[in-house]
């Protein structure tokens, strides 16, 4: 398992001892440099390197038309924007609602939910690419999923953080 630890000039990659237990771990994490973590999951990791080699196997073969040049505008910075809000996001990230930190720098400080913003226009930007105007249908059902999804986290955080987080609310976008 691999770990990002966040230093003042950037991200670094360091290996975590798994062999390690209890109050030892906890030392090690608190000594390692400090700042936020990130845990990158190998099998994800494995995911997005098996469709980068896909895409760039196809990219090559395919003819880049303007709607192919297009799609790859859009995706490929919101993967990145994506990426880095995820990482920003760090340990308050978890895949059902509940709050543990109100994170409200980077993309955070400006919008709310960088990481359903960013993924809807990779999606866009993938359904561009592969030139299928239908699956936008499936695109238009999910967007109201995703919004139905914020608005149980926004419940989430403002039962946890109060004032706080209907004060960054009303700072921020989506």
């Amino acid at each position: 398992m691999l770990e990002f630890s966040n230093f003042s000039c950037g991200w670094r990659c360091a290996p975590v001892r798994t062999s390690v237990r209890g109050r030892e771990r906890r030392r090690i994490a608190r000594n390692s440099g400090g700042g936020c973590r990130l845990k990158l999951n190998l099998g994800t990791l494995a995911v997005v390197v098996v469709l980068a080699l896909i895409f760039a196997i196809q990219a090559r073969t395919v003819p880049w038309t303007v709607p192919r040049v297009a799609g790859v505008a859009i995706a490929l910075p919101a993967f990145v924007l994506f990426v880095l809000a995820r990482i920003q996001l760090g340990r308050a990230f978890s895949v059902q609602a509940k709050a543990t930190t109100l994170v409200t720098t980077g993309l955070y400080s400006r919008i709310r939910n960088p990481i359903y913003f960013f993924g809807a226009l990779m999606i866009a930007g993938v359904i561009v690419f592969v030139n299928k105007p239908w699956l936008f249908l499936i695109f238009a059902v999910l967007i109201p999923l995703q919004v139905y999804r914020v608005r149980k986290e926004e419940q989430v955080l403002a039962e946890k953080f109060g004032a706080a987080y209907l004060d960054y609310k009303r700072q921020t976008w989506f």
